[in-house]
């Protein structure tokens, strides 16, 4: 059992930077590969960003590539997305996600899940 607990969303300017940051319950944190989805209003929940285990993969949607990082510090059971040049489209609410079976973009790999935390960019 993986509890997630997402923290650092707030209001941001377009071309500014947030963090967020998900912290886990769990002894077994460091097996799971971790992502970090999205959704907005109206819209399905879409995959932003994946780590592996080791943090040695990475996976990103095209629409935050090079704009946002993923990373995991396995000693303090937390995972990070730092986003960079944001945009007003990335105004959603995001959430982790724990992936007990290996690295991958679809909700349905992902088993355990934070309650999410609204980004908000205005233009």
């Amino acid at each position: 059992q993986v509890q997630l607990d997402e923290s650092g969303g707030e209001l941001a300017q377009t071309g500014g930077s947030q963090r967020l940051s998900c912290a886990a319950s769990g002894r077994t944190f460091s097996s799971y590969a971790m992502g970090w989805f999205r959704q907005a209003p109206g819209k399905e929940r879409e995959f932003v960003a994946a780590i592996s285990w080791s943090a040695g993969r990475q996976y990103y949607a095209d629409s935050v590539k090079g704009r946002f990082t993923i990373s995991r510090d396995n000693a303090k059971n937390t995972v990070y997305l730092q986003m960079n040049s944001l945009k007003p489209e990335d105004t959603a609410v995001y959430y982790c996600a724990a992936a007990p079976y290996g690295l991958g973009y679809l909700t349905d790999e992902y088993k355990y899940w934070g309650q999410g935390t609204q980004v908000t960019v205005s233009s």
